[in-house]
């Protein structure tokens, strides 16, 4: 809020009403269409050590040993799923 405040005394109010461009373009992209095509790959693969089903901490863990991401989180592999199966409906 204080934010804006500064902006419309400085700059008026349609600095406050219209954004501005952001510099660093937002955060990169982690997952793309490579990333997606190992993960399907993987949750379509048998579990290891005879689990039930993969969860998506183990679906995470096992792209960063495979060395196709550095790091990924569980909600971006739940997202990622939820995008690839939607686009396939």
């Amino acid at each position: 809020m204080e934010e804006n405040r500064r902006r419309y005394v400085e700059d008026g109010l349609e600095a406050v009403l219209n954004r501005r461009p952001r510099k660093d373009k937002g955060v990169p992209v982690k997952v793309d269409g490579r990333v997606e095509a190992q993960l399907t790959r993987l949750a379509c693969s048998q579990t290891p050590n005879d689990e039930p089903s993969w969860t998506l901490s183990m679906l995470g863990d096992h792209l960063v040993q495979l060395g196709v991401v550095d790091s990924i989180s569980r909600e971006t592999v739940r997202k990622t799923l939820k995008k690839i199966a939607s686009n396939r409906i």
